[in-house]
């Protein structure tokens, strides 16, 4: 009897414990390999500079005068994708996303020159003095988002960052392969990005409304489409974290 008891008590705890103790399986390959863009090599980079409130304006004009040109210069093989100010989330904030055709290398390039471009020099001094802190990240595209484009405005645009659990990228990223058929309709879905430097296992959406209730309209409009409120209840347990910024395009931006 006592065996018996030991063997069922042994069988019960297997089976709870298989409730909470997640299976992963073992790669053969980097996530980015699998989950990236194979006919590009582009890499991104987002940046972030919180601004001294009383410096913003000066800083948003500063930025429209240098930006484009590096921007426009033919030997920089980077583009600037879209440049905002966080309207809803965090106040006094500028948001920038480049484009380096090339990938690594062309980021290398790019430092180089702009190292020996005595108006960036100038421009990266001025802009420091009216910043209160600046963060960044290295991004890849997930294969199965719109690559981002230059777009008509007036828009205002939503970045909901996400930060999952480590391990669970191969995850998100085959949930949300068919997940963004079910946001197609308004053409809202401007770009999706994993990070590879800076905030690991972080996922940044990128999505344009015409206004704030049109945002509304079309995100309640999903849940009325057969299969997302099941791709909703898999991918919520793989977050840790997650943010929603509102933002508003500079003159400058590609993405109006």
């Amino acid at each position: 009897r006592g065996l018996g008891c030991s063997a069922r008590s042994s069988r019960e705890d297997s089976w709870l414990k298989s409730l909470f103790v997640r299976k992963v399986d073992p790669r053969k390959d980097a996530h980015s390999n699998l989950l990236a863009k194979r006919e590009t090599s582009s890499l991104y980079k987002l940046q972030f500079h919180n601004v001294k409130p009383e410096c913003l304006e000066a800083y948003n004009k500063l930025c429209q005068e240098v930006l484009p040109k590096i921007h426009e210069e033919k030997h920089y093989p980077c583009a600037l994708v879209g440049t905002w100010n966080t309207w809803y989330g965090e106040q006094d904030q500028a948001v920038h996303l480049w484009r380096y055709e090339g990938g690594y290398p062309a980021l290398n390039e790019v430092m180089s020159k702009l190292r020996q471009n005595k108006e960036f020099t100038e421009f990266r001094k001025e802009r420091g003095n009216m910043l209160l802190s600046r963060k960044n990240q290295l991004l890849l595209e997930f294969s199965f988002w719109n690559e981002p484009v230059p777009r008509d405005g007036p828009n205002i645009y939503e970045l909901r960052s996400y930060q999952l659990r480590p391990g669970t990228m191969i995850e998100w990223g085959n949930y949300w392969a068919r997940a963004i058929r079910f946001r197609q309709d308004g053409n809202e879905a401007v770009g999706g990005f994993f990070s590879q430097i800076g905030q690991l296992y972080m996922v940044h959406h990128l999505w344009a409304y015409k206004d704030l209730q049109t945002r509304e309209d079309i995100r309640n409009a999903a849940w009325h489409k057969p299969g997302w409120d099941e791709l909703v209840y898999y991918t919520v347990p793989l977050i840790q974290e997650m943010e929603s910024r509102i933002m508003i395009p500079l003159k400058i931006s590609p993405l109006q």
